[in-house]
């Protein structure tokens, strides 16, 4: 951990659910003393299970805001409104405001805290749970560089963190925050053929699954570009290229294209107040 993070700062988790409990987790993990770290639920059964299983401090909304140096907002996008409401009165300037609420932007934030607090929005998705995750984080107006190395430190914990202009956002809502499900759908309907073909379910899973992961670790590791490790399954003649002909027959990367663009769009709808 960097000194901001590791020295005697507070930290503060707001609406601790299962995203803002990985988070939790991996910076224990990563040498966070869990006595400068405080959370808050709605229900305080669950922040007191939480107490208990990390070691860190139950608190209330108001006492977290008036104690922690960065407080992570990680309550769903619907609830914002009322717990800015609350905690306002409290947070002073001085304190970093991270938002990991899908959609509202930084300039929100800023309207309703004391002029001039930081505010850096982050957008994790759900591989954070297995260390995995891929975080996108954005700074607003009044964020320094090191407000955003804070929050690099704090989402690095449970995966890599990006850092973009908050015009793109939306798009990588579109492309990692929704991510995840693009690839279960594709496992789904993979394991579907291998049914098809003849496979118990279990085994086309298993050879699905673990292809999934062999593939994504060459991406990460190799450098190569996806097209040249892709030529290198594809033998001239042979079973892979007649695949991937049934698959551009189809469309298919026509409609990867169009469903992420409406991914985008939405994004955009739900970040200025659509339903």
């Amino acid at each position: 951990m960097g000194a901001s993070a590791a020295h005697g700062q507070k930290i503060a988790f707001l609406g601790t659910g299962k995203i803002g409990e990985a988070l939790l987790s991996g910076l224990l993990r990563a040498g966070k003393d869990p006595a400068d770290v405080l959370v808050t639920a709605r229900r305080p059964e669950r922040a007191a299970e939480l107490a208990a299983r990390y070691g860190v401090v139950a608190a209330s909304n108001a006492e977290a805001a008036k104690l922690a140096d960065t407080l992570i907002l990680a309550v769903k996008p619907q609830d914002m409104g009322t717990l800015l409401e609350e905690l306002a009165p409290h947070v002073g300037a001085d304190r970093l405001v991270i938002s990991a609420a899908a959609g509202i932007p930084t300039a929100w934030f800023e309207e309703r805290l004391a002029a001039g607090t930081p505010v850096v929005r982050v957008m994790p998705n759900t591989p954070v749970l297995v260390d995995e995750g891929m975080s996108v984080i954005s700074g607003g107006s009044h964020a320094t560089e090191e407000h955003l190395e804070r929050a690099e430190e704090i989402f690095s914990s449970v995966g890599k963190a990006l850092r973009l202009p908050e015009a793109q956002q939306d798009a990588a809502t579109a492309l990692s925050g929704s991510g995840p499900a693009y690839f279960y759908f594709l496992v789904e309907a993979m394991t579907d053929a291998g049914i098809l073909l003849g496979l118990p379910r279990q085994v086309a899973h298993d050879l699905i699954v673990q292809s999934a992961i062999g593939a994504s670790v060459m991406l990460r590791d190799s450098g190569e570009h996806p097209v040249k490790l892709r030529e290198a399954v594809t033998s001239p003649a042979g079973t892979t290229i007649a695949a991937i002909r049934e698959l551009e027959n189809h469309g298919v990367r026509a409609a990867l294209l169009g469903a992420l663009e409406a991914a985008r769009d939405r994004s955009r709808e739900l970040a200025s107040g659509g339903r």
